[in-house]
């Protein structure tokens, strides 16, 4: 495994300033297996005046058939060092080696994404004329000019790195942006990877991406959002996070894309196939609850109460973990031990509340080392508690009976988050008429899989503000600019 543990800035793989390292750990083993550059203050205005000085003095915002061709170089180097980063993720992530591989998110999957941008960028349209206008009096031919948003600051969180770091940095520098990327300490090796690809594979010039990582993320993270270099900060993460990056980024006016938490709802109607539809409830184990857009509120007919509750006993009893370098298992450990305390935080506060346990809720005997929670699921959970409210981020299902499809629906929208949602019917027409009402960025119907890199992801309400991937995703990164020139009579 080749783990680049250094910073790269302005074009070369360099140590911390101050010289200091942080211990990165394996968290399905608790061992250590590295050590990454702790950046600070001094390291952070270094990247981002690179970044300023490559989109200022050079044409790489301009030649969109250079950047074509560097992205290309990218592509290929990425899919040469596969295996080193399939590797490397699932030490990193705690994620069982099988979803780094052909048909999860950790790593083949979104490096193949990458070929929608290669297309997009030859393609788009960057200037059109919208024809000419008579405005008091005068005659003017009017041009929109669509031009990179200049310098862009993108904040990633640990729990699939690779995919978000190269969801935000390939489109900004697509785009014709220049990147400063800051990954989460938990999980650095995704971005520091992408430094060393990038200075031994492409022709990217110095400045145009660069790579800080820092054991403490909050100040050289808050340097970074305040900068008035930085003309955009594009961050996925809790919407706590997100929250206090808005008010930051507020201070210089500078565009803000945020992917923030989630609370989906997965509807089976009262009309849909029990045996078929709770299987999608499994999904909650995928990455061990580590993903935003997981269905964590399972909203059921209340009369099919007794039939939920075997088919879930039966179907958890299906999940294997423990084994870090399986191909077949979905569910790993947990991304360090600050997580698991909290994931059995909430388990503790459904019970308070008057949940009732039915399966899981500890740490699991049989593995003495890796930072595991059981699969659990709560029935009898009313959508007021705190675990139907609060992103737990771990395998916790939260199972709510419904009197009826109003009743799914109001509960399924009674939430602050609206990241994504899922409907079971047998009717597709009806689960597409209670899609259109859920108030949600992505919605799967009938097991649908709406992630794809040509899909626009985000959310509603305080899931965020933008979308990221598809043509939408390539277009956050840009400015739009008006042109009219004078015609003579």
């Amino acid at each position: 495994m080749h783990a680049e543990s250094r910073l790269f800035i302005n074009g070369k793989l360099v140590a911390a300033a101050s010289g200091k390292t942080y211990p990165n750990l394996n968290p399905a083993t608790e061992e250590m297996v590295g050590e990454v550059a702790d950046a600070g203050l001094e390291d952070m205005d270094q990247a981002i005046a690179a970044a300023r000085r490559a989109f200022d003095e050079t044409d790489w915002a301009t030649n969109h058939a250079f950047r074509l061709h560097c992205l290309q170089q990218l592509k290929a180097g990425l899919v040469a060092e596969m295996g080193n980063l399939k590797e490397q993720i699932a030490v990193e992530t705690g994620s069982p080696l099988g979803i780094c591989g052909a048909g999860g998110p950790q790593c083949e999957v979104p490096i193949g994404f990458l070929d929608f941008t290669l297309e997009t960028l030859p393609e788009f349209q960057w200037s059109r004329d919208i024809g000419v206008s008579n405005m008091m009096g005068v005659q003017s031919r009017r041009l929109v000019e669509k031009e990179a948003i200049g310098v862009v600051a993108c904040i990633t969180p640990w729990n699939v790195p690779l995919q978000i770091n190269l969801a935000k940095c390939v489109p900004a520098l697509a785009a014709g942006c220049t990147v400063v990327l800051k990954p989460a300490p938990d999980t650095p090796w995704a971005a520091t990877a992408l430094g060393r690809i990038v200075s031994e594979y492409t022709d990217i010039p110095p400045g145009v991406f660069n790579v800080v990582t820092a054991e403490d993320p909050v100040a050289t993270g808050e340097a970074l959002v305040r900068d008035p270099r930085v003309d955009m900060v594009s961050f996925t993460g809790s919407t706590g996070v997100g929250k206090r990056i808005m008010a930051m980024a507020s201070e210089t006016v500078k565009k803000v894309f945020l992917e923030l938490g989630g609370k989906s709802a997965n509807i089976i109607l009262d009309d849909a196939n029990l045996e078929q539809s709770l299987l999608s409830a499994l999904s909650v184990c995928f990455h061990a609850g580590q993903g935003c857009a997981i269905p964590t509120r399972l909203l059921i007919p209340r009369d099919r109460q007794a039939e939920v509750e075997a088919l879930l006993k039966t179907y958890f009893g299906f999940i294997e973990y423990g084994d870090p370098g399986s191909e077949t298992q979905i569910m790993g450990s947990l991304v360090n031990a600050r997580q698991r305390e909290r994931v059995l935080a909430y388990i503790e506060k459904g019970k308070q509340e008057g949940a009732r346990l039915l399966l899981g809720g500890g740490v699991p005997a049989h593995l003495d080392k890796g930072f595991y929670v059981e699969p659990t699921v709560f029935m009898d959970v009313s959508n007021d508690m705190t675990i139907a409210r609060e992103e737990i981020f771990g395998p916790v299902l939260a199972v709510i009976a419904c009197d009826g499809e109003e009743d799914a629906i109001r509960i399924a929208n009674d939430s602050d988050y609206g990241l994504s949602a899922g409907v079971w019917s047998a009717s597709e027409d009806r689960a597409l008429a209670v899609a259109r009402r859920l108030r949600t960025g992505t919605v799967n119907i009938n097991g649908g899989n709406f992630y794809g890199a040509d899909a626009p992801f985000g959310g509603y309400k305080q899931s965020g503000l933008g979308r990221e991937m598809g043509r939408e995703g390539f277009e956050e990164y840009l400015e739009t600019k008006t042109i009219a020139l004078a015609v003579s009579a």
